[in-house]
């Protein structure tokens, strides 16, 4: 059907106009790839403001643009763990350090390395260190422990051995026959929290919902270029790429160590993995649309026509490393729009070649085999039965990939008559405007489950307004240095008003304590804050407003915020569950065409956290989430509402206080449909409590009691709903 040249030609440019289609455009690529970044770096901040030591990094195909919507790619997440200082020569130990020397011996995998924990750079100090834990049996060391610091190692040594044994002798470190101590790959699956799995050397969160499944992985950073990848940067293709100047970024981002060791080792426990992801990252980012979308089609042929029979084999990182050795040894000319189907079939002969040799090299270290123990004697003939049928069909197997509806589509672009009843697909306007909703509305998501975990370190704290001002100062310094490119700037943007607002309402709180109006200060944080979202810190402002006594003024920013939150265009978004899978409102998806992050301040509506420090600027009906923690949760304890159903309970109160009946009815009427109807409702019992306390103020008792019961039957655990049910129980019977 496209042997032809002529064919080939005008084929490959109808199957690239499909891929414009699904989105899989330069234009979205780069929107895809700023929008993961942004999540990253916003990962990395929220851990330097939590006081770690840790930096988030987003790889795999999300990150990098090659994806579209029918692939539903995952996301991999590289948490590093900067306390630990890798280094490939000795002279680089540094002092007050965990050190860890990386080096491979005889026996390690290719691809792979052994990390030694140095004590000095002294090879006699570090050796006999390894011979102190090796002599003393790992029992009676923990009695004993006290006698050998004080005996047999000086102060400074002994220092060492408590350190090391604060993180647990037995599950870091093993001694090797020349008194080494090597750090184990498998120390970590003791110390996963509660809820995630281990994965490969990936810790997976069960029964996550979002727009993909997020995978974490823990790394140790090296500054150093690998040793084992040093005869890359030497090596030139035909097609001159990687540029210099790739390799020279690539070599200066050094490597990270995964908990991950080789399966044809024979020290599967002690090698770690040496990932040059940070260098992959800028290789993929330097390759033009013809090449991205080349490797998207490979992947999509892997979930058609592999997945059932041989699920897992071939990888999608094995297609990748695939183009690479392609792009590196084609002319760049080739890698045009109308030379797709040529340069995909291409890959595909060369992943064929692959399986028939059992071997896929790392571009890197070309020494590690990607396919060293993958393909048993029964999925190889099958694995390549599949590809030679692709290969030899002349991309009519193309037209079979369901996903995107993207054989269809080629159907279509190339005249063909379509036996099917789907031949309505979203316009490429369309999907543009999809695909950049899910981006802003995951950056929406992350925002709020960084909020979270820092309210939740910070709620617990007597000192939370210093902690506020201090996490301020934080991200102000941020924004005014050259310690993170735009981007942590960006962050700064979203996460300053969201920390104004609380920083205003804990000095509002103070104020209100001491029977004072709310300070100028105050209102000045709160200003700043107006902004970070449709809602939330305008309630903040109205809800400090309504309990200093000011109700005209509390009604007004009601009354506004009212009119800007436009309910079939806004969405909710809640970050104290994790990430949500959401059905996004069309109107929102319509808005979020025309720009990035900083449309959250008019689309997004996060939750309301009141902190116990912020007491004074919460109705009381509220104050019983706060009080109505368990012990173990006293310390996070934190009242939380939907922006909605709390605007509408807001107005209750306070057009009850200004003796406004129809405006209070109507308050109450929206407040009940809004938890009837809204699906999206991230603490929908809350909302109820707080609909129950309203009834019982019109006298509506039982209702009330039923808005309880169903508050419970949602949470049943650490809910206040509880004390709700015995009070009014308790004030019908003595009534």
């Amino acid at each position: 059907m496209f042997q032809a040249a002529d064919n080939s030609h005008n084929a490959s440019l109808k199957l690239s106009e499909v891929f414009s289609d699904i989105g899989v455009s330069e234009r979205l690529v780069m929107k895809r790839r700023r929008m993961v970044l942004l999540n990253e770096t916003m990962a990395t901040i929220s851990y330097r403001l939590l006081g770690s030591n840790l930096s988030s990094y987003s790889f795999g195909s999300q990150s990098e643009g090659s994806t579209s919507i029918g692939l539903h790619s995952d996301t991999d997440t590289l948490v590093c763990n900067k306390a630990y200082h890798l280094i490939q020569d000795s002279r680089d130990w540094q002092p007050d350090r965990m050190n860890l020397l990386m080096f491979q011996d005889g026996t390690t995998s290719p691809g792979y390395c052994l990390l030694q924990y140095l004590i000095t750079n002294d090879p006699l100090a570090t050796h006999l260190l390894g011979q102190v834990f090796d002599n003393v049996s790992r029992i009676l060391y923990k009695r004993v422990l006290g006698n050998v610091i004080g005996n047999v190692i000086d102060g400074v040594f002994g220092n060492e051995i408590q350190r090391v044994l604060g993180f647990g002798y037995d599950r870091l470190f093993f001694t090797d026959r020349r008194r080494r101590l090597l750090m184990k790959n498998t120390f970590l699956k003791d110390m996963i929290p509660r809820g995630m799995v281990f994965n490969g050397p990936a810790i997976s969160r069960l029964e996550m919902l979002g727009f993909s499944d997020i995978d974490s992985v823990t790394a140790f950073h090296s500054r150093s270029w690998p040793a084992q990848a040093q005869p890359w940067l030497l090596r030139q293709g035909i097609g001159k790429w990687p540029t210099e100047e790739i390799k020279r970024e690539s070599e200066a981002s050094g490597c990270f160590v995964v908990p991950v060791g080789g399966k044809s080792g024979r020290k599967e426990e002690l090698e770690w993995r040496i990932s040059t992801c940070l260098a992959e990252r800028y290789l993929m980012f330097s390759l033009n649309i013809t090449q991205i979308r080349c490797y998207i089609m490979m992947k999509m042929i892997l979930k058609t026509f592999m997945k059932h029979q041989c699920n897992g084999i071939i990888s999608s990182y094995m297609c990748k490393n695939v183009l690479f050795y392609q792009i590196e040894n084609i002319n760049s000319n080739e890698w045009q729009e109308h030379k797709l189907l040529n340069r995909l079939m291409c890959c595909l002969v060369a992943l064929r070649n692959c399986v028939i040799k059992e071997n896929c090299p790392h571009f890197i270290i070309p020494e590690n085999n990607l396919m060293a123990g993958k393909i048993s004697p029964q999925n190889k003939p099958k694995l390549l039965a599949v590809l030679q049928f692709v290969i030899q069909s002349d991309a009519l197997a193309l037209l079979e990939i369901p996903i995107d509806d993207l054989g269809t589509r080629f159907l279509v672009k190339m005249n063909i008559p379509v036996y099917s009843n789907r031949r309505h697909y979203l316009t490429q306007t369309a999907v543009f405007s999809e695909v950049s909703a899910q981006l802003i509305h995951a950056t929406g998501a992350y925002i709020g489950i960084h909020l979270f975990s820092l309210f939740q370190v910070i709620g617990g704290n007597e000192l939370a307004l210093l902690e506020i001002r201090k996490i301020l100062f934080t991200l102000l310094n941020i924004y005014r240095t050259k310690e993170f490119n735009e981007l942590g700037k960006a962050v700064c943007r979203l996460f300053i008003p969201l920390f104004s607002s609380a920083l205003g309402s804990m000095i509002a709180s103070s104020d209100i304590q001491t029977n004072t109006p709310i300070s100028s200060e105050a209102l000045d944080w709160f200003s700043a804050g107006l902004d970070s979202d449709v809602s939330s810190g305008r309630l903040k402002l109205a809800s400090a407003l309504y309990c200093s006594g000011d109700m005209e003024k509390a009604e007004f920013v009601l009354r506004s915020t009212e009119d800007i939150y436009d309910t079939s265009t806004v969405e909710p978004i809640c970050g104290c569950h994790g990430l949500q899978r959401q059905i996004i409102r069309k109107e929102f998806v319509n808005k979020c065409s025309t720009g990035n992050e900083d449309l959250i301040k008019h689309v997004v509506a996060f939750c309301v956290k009141v902190m116990p420090c912020e007491i004074n600027c919460c109705p009381h009906e509220l104050q019983y989430e706060i009080f109505g923690s368990t012990p173990e949760d006293i310390l996070y304890r934190q009242a939380v509402a939907d922006s909605l159903p709390y605007l509408y309970f807001l107005q209750y109160k306070v057009y009850g206080f200004l003796d406004r009946p129809e405006g209070q009815q109507c308050a109450l009427e929206h407040l009940a449909a809004t938890i009837d109807t809204e699906p999206l409702l991230g603490h929908r019992e809350t909302a109820l409590n707080l609909l129950g306390q309203c009834l019982e103020q019109e006298n509506r008792y039982y209702d009330a009691l039923c808005c309880y019961i169903n508050s419970l039957n949602i949470r049943p655990r650490n809910n206040v709903a509880k004390i709700h049910i015995c009070r009014l129980l308790n004030s019908l019977v003595n009534s």
